[in-house]
């Protein structure tokens, strides 16, 4: 996400009323995926939550069920200023940093936008935090693919970082300026290593939702087929919600430190499209297509596994959804969204 060009920490939408014994928090990126499962969260726990929002946005579908409920600020993450402003505007103990690009693949076309956001602009809202609050306990969202081609499999937090992808290279600088805050200034700031995780909130361009949602096409009659290219390729699959329970967990121990947050277990594609199409009674064989074009090649990450032993011990962190019961959650849902519209038009 980019906020280029606010100037000010705009309110645009308040929600209910706190007192002040309520813990606030604020999260950059609260429109996404991530954002809004952890903005769920923390109004389950009691939080008065504020978000950092593009300027001039309007629409977030994923903050629907809870838009009265949250305040939105506009802000530019690169411009400290207007960082400076939000935080004196939310008052924050607790500041989530979620917003940089997330699909991975478009970093290469977009490779400078890319550093901004995720490297630069994570040392900004540091910077910020410094200038206003250095109480603020700071969340990092850091990606497995800081480690690129690991030297080892599962990795651990001790495993060196190797990144290949300029989102993995910008990931890891801010990873890095993470741990450089935390020694120099004493900050109360991690980083969460967090693996792939879905849900049925992810744009169409990411796999898990591309193959549920042609699934679920198919099976409905809406579709003839499904393009994939490497069906060999393997991720460390979780469920969104799951994870964002783990940033949260980070900001509530004593001490300050970097979590792996990940399922453990490698599942490929295959195994992905398999499932979904069972899931729906088809057998996959009969309507996938693969197009070698589609294949990242060289760009394709391998090995990347992750070992979530210190969350689990000192966070308490469990994953609660598995991989079928991720791929099963993702289908029903766009079943779902795809039967809605037949259902209006019927009841005209």
């Amino acid at each position: 996400m980019g906020f280029r060009h606010g100037r000010h920490a705009r309110r645009i939408r308040r929600g209910g009323r706190d007192n002040g014994d309520v813990t606030r928090a604020l999260i950059t990126g609260i429109g996404g995926q991530d954002g809004s499962y952890l903005a769920e969260l923390l109004l389950e726990h009691g939080y008065a939550v504020a978000g950092v929002v593009k300027p001039g946005a309007s629409e977030f579908p994923n903050l629907e069920p809870i838009r009265d409920r949250v305040e939105l600020l506009e802000a530019d993450l690169l411009d400290q200023g207007s960082l400076v402003r939000a935080l004196e505007a939310a008052t924050p103990t607790e500041v989530y940093n979620l917003a940089a690009p997330s699909f991975v693949p478009a970093s290469w076309e977009r490779p400078v936008t890319t550093a901004e956001f995720a490297a630069v602009g994570a040392t900004s809202l540091l910077e910020a935090i410094r200038a206003v609050d250095p109480t603020i306990r700071f969340y990092q969202a850091s990606s497995s693919e800081i480690f690129g081609e690991p030297r080892e499999s599962p990795q651990t937090e001790e495993t060196p970082l190797e990144p290949v992808t300029p989102y993995g290279v910008a990931k890891a600088y801010a990873h890095f300026i993470v741990n450089s805050y935390r020694r120099q200034y004493g900050l109360f700031a991690c980083s969460g290593i967090l693996y792939n995780h879905e849900s049925p909130r992810r744009p169409l361009e990411f796999l898990p939702r591309k193959v549920a949602h042609g699934a679920a096409a198919i099976s409905l009659g809406l579709q003839d087929e499904l393009v994939l290219g490497d069906l060999d390729a393997r991720r460390d699959w979780g469920y969104a919600g799951d994870y964002v329970r783990a940033m949260w967990l980070m900001l509530q121990q004593d001490a300050p430190g970097d979590y792996i947050v990940a399922s453990g277990q490698s599942h490929s594609v295959r195994d992905l499209v398999q499932s979904a199409f069972a899931h729906v009674g088809l057998d996959w064989q009969e309507h996938v297509r693969l197009d070698p074009a589609l294949q990242r090649g060289t760009a394709e990450l391998h090995r990347l596994v992750g070992d979530a032993s210190k969350a689990r011990e000192q966070l308490g962190w469990r994953q609660e959804i598995g991989f079928e019961q991720l791929v099963h959650l993702l289908v029903d849902a766009d079943v779902g969204r795809l039967r809605a519209p037949a259902t209006s038009m019927q009841r005209r």
